[in-house]
């Protein structure tokens, strides 16, 4: 018995990097997972793959900007499976400008693929939450947080994310429901990718992670989620998680 059995999770975002990390390590706890994606082709491949642990697992795949369909993806999920224990919302897509350069446009991508879709997900998960006292994951960054350079639309959207976290955790506990935030660093392919292009950047932030490295979406990310979607994390809410090697070290 996994400490996720037979949980039913969803996951946005799952088909790569953090999202199918998350993935893999709740499949091998025994959760039903869900991944959500754009991408058909690496949807698919990666529910082959999860498959291999949970054959009931799935992908659906789904347009995270449609904003009046998003409450699809959660009955989709309820009416094959007869429950939702678990919504994390991961997914997000921005575009690093400068705040002079950033358009409404670069806004309307960030909040329409970050901040709304958690939001109308949440909100439509709850019916279906409170039946099971389940568990929201959303995603914060060290962007926001810190104020990184060229990542306003980004840091913007994910502090909404945060501040909705919060206000969720406050008016949802009486249902015992916990929601919880994750603030990654992790060598996702786009990690990868930035440190095949710009590798003294890379090197020189990841000098100064106190760990040392960048951590891994399956044994790092993946299993602080794993944790947030069992049992043993019935006791938090509302908090942000820093899964970030200490590179960010909260007050």
């Amino acid at each position: 018995m996994g400490k996720l059995q037979d949980k039913v999770v969803i996951i946005t975002g799952g088909a790569g990097g953090i999202g199918s990390g998350m993935a893999m390590a709740m499949v091998k706890e025994g959760a039903i997972v869900t991944i959500v994606d754009l991408n058909e082709e690496t949807g698919r491949e990666m529910e082959k793959e999860l498959q291999q642990h949970s054959p009931k697992s799935m992908y659906l795949q789904a347009n995270l900007l449609d904003r009046e369909n998003l409450g699809q993806i959660i009955t989709t999920v309820v009416e094959k499976y007869g429950k939702l224990d678990v919504l994390v919302n991961n997914a997000h897509a921005s575009k690093q400008k400068l705040m002079e350069d950033t358009t409404q446009e670069d806004l309307d991508l960030s909040f329409g693929t970050g901040f709304y879709p958690t939001f109308y997900l949440m909100k439509a998960a709850l019916p279906y939450l409170k039946e099971t006292k389940g568990n929201v994951i959303n995603f914060a960054s060290g962007a926001g947080l810190a104020g990184h350079t060229t990542q306003g639309a980004y840091a913007a959207a994910k502090e909404a994310i945060r501040g909705i976290s919060r206000v969720a955790a406050n008016e949802w506990g009486k249902f015992g429901i916990n929601v919880n935030l994750i603030s990654p660093i992790a060598n996702s392919p786009g990690v990868e990718a930035w440190a095949k292009a710009q590798p003294e950047y890379y090197e020189a932030v990841r000098s100064k992670i106190p760990l040392g490295r960048f951590g891994d979406v399956e044994n790092d990310i993946g299993r602080v989620a794993v944790f947030l979607a069992s049992s043993d994390s019935q006791y938090i809410t509302g908090q942000t998680i820093m899964v970030d090697g200490g590179s960010i070290m909260l007050h």
